[in-house]
């Protein structure tokens, strides 16, 4: 088959990835940004506490609790019989997180106390300009209500001890105590102020609101300077949160864009993923395996989920280590992805990635379909390798499973750089993945 091109009645995503990356500080408002990209593409929001009515063609999006995200288009034929296209990406990433009681006191600061969420680059959280995103839960009245929070300006630092007071700082390393090295400083404590109140009143002035109204907060630290295309050319993208809302936007971008087919087709963004997914935001939540038996319900028949199952592929999309300029030795030989040059399939004999022979070959097939290369990477034998949704969903449900990603560097940093021509190459070979027009090999 030839390569799918776009018409000009075929909707298409109206972020660019810039946009969406600085749209997300938090899963909350990566979430809450993709809900909004799906609806203003024609998908119909679905709550899940209703009954779902669900038809043959139709474009439909769920938000579950507040971060995860499941926007999908029923084939024109049941899941018994054309199966599912499914494309998993997940919506958090590695920062530090407000405690419930969020103030300490230190040398005349009010700092706020943080818990690291994840696996975090410390060193390069220090010496950023930090603010803070996340959902807070209030009392409106005697009723709880959620709403999102988000300090567009620098708000608070974490600054590096001096080189004169910590000598040996760039032969041995920056270490940080995760217990008393990140809380960052808020400014200055006045005399008798209590540190906790203080740090709840910026909660509550960044939630508009009396903070006797707080209830709860899901708050985390971002960086607040934007995504920036780098390089002599601009060809490299800098930003936080390229692991994973690139994906997601790639996910998204190709859910929207792919053409109505027999198959249904899903494009999944999951919260937790960097906490090992065992939530009810995460890929190994029965929301997963309850929301595909739904569909399956409405087309076919509960009985009918084992044979569309059967019948369908996930492709779970998470970013992949390109080789590093600095380091190229901690890449396996020619399992050296670079940035620019596509999408990346990665392979795990532990299956630590859901990727099996035919799931690699049929990726790389429609990689072929679209002009666009694909990649390498396998972990070398004496470095862990990290996992991703993909095994989780794969056992959770039975579907066979690809993983694969876009290559970038400093992974887990507070700012991360992938290739700026790679967002668009994985959206194509993704929609026309999801547009089901090339059989699966089983």
């Amino acid at each position: 088959m030839k390569p799918t091109k776009p018409r000009a009645d075929r909707p298409a995503l109206d972020l660019d990835l810039p946009q969406f990356l600085d749209a997300g500080p938090s899963p909350y408002h990566a979430a809450a940004v993709a809900v909004g990209a799906a609806v203003r593409a024609g998908f119909q929001v679905l709550y899940d506490g209703d009954p779902w009515t669900l038809e043959a063609g139709r474009a439909y999006v769920v938000l579950h609790n507040g971060s995860t995200v499941a926007a999908f288009r029923m084939g024109r034929k049941a899941p018994a019989d054309a199966g599912f296209r499914l494309v998993g990406a997940h919506t958090d990433s590695p920062n530090l997180r407000l405690k419930p009681r969020p103030g300490l006191a230190s040398a005349g600061h009010v700092l706020f106390d943080v818990e690291v969420y994840g696996s975090p680059i410390l060193a390069t959280w220090v010496d950023r300009d930090l603010s803070i995103a996340g959902r807070v839960t209030l009392d409106r009245g005697g009723t709880l209500a959620t709403a999102l929070v988000r300090m567009d300006e620098p708000l608070c630092r974490i600054s590096t001890l001096a080189i004169h007071l910590g000598r040996g700082v760039n032969e041995d390393g920056l270490k940080l105590d995760k217990h008393r090295h990140l809380a960052p400083s808020l400014g200055q404590l006045a005399a008798g102020e209590d540190p906790t109140r203080a740090a709840l009143d910026t909660l509550a002035r960044a939630a508009e609101c009396e903070v006797d109204d707080l209830r709860g907060f899901d708050v985390g630290l971002y960086d607040t300077a934007k995504a920036a295309y780098v390089g002599r050319n601009g060809e490299l993208l800098a930003s936080a949160r390229l692991d994973n809302l690139a994906s997601c936007h790639a996910a998204l971008a190709a859910v929207i864009a792919a053409p109505p087919s027999d198959a249904t087709a899903i494009a999944f963004l999951f919260d937790h993923e960097e906490v090992g997914s065992q939530t009810a935001e995460g890929a190994s939540s029965a929301w997963t395996a309850g929301l595909l038996q739904r569909i399956a319900t409405a087309a076919g028949g509960a009985a009918s989920l084992p044979q569309a199952l059967a019948r369908s592929m996930l492709v779970s999309a998470d970013m992949a280590h390109a080789v590093h300029p600095n380091h190229p030795e901690k890449h396996d030989g020619v399992h050296a992805p670079r940035l620019n040059e596509g999408p990346v399939v990665k392979t795990n004999a532990s299956r630590r990635y859901g990727t099996d022979a035919e799931t690699g070959a049929y990726f790389r097939a429609l990689c072929r379909l679209e002009g666009v290369p694909a990649q390498e990477f396998v972990t070398r034998a004496d470095l862990a390798c990290g996992s991703t949704i993909g095994p989780i969903v794969a056992a959770g449900a039975g579907i066979r499973t690809v993983d694969v990603g876009n290559p970038m560097l400093s992974m887990h940093s507070v700012r991360e750089v992938c290739g700026r021509h790679d967002a668009a190459a994985m959206t194509r070979v993704l929609t026309r993945f999801l547009a089901a027009d090339v059989p699966l090999p089983w």
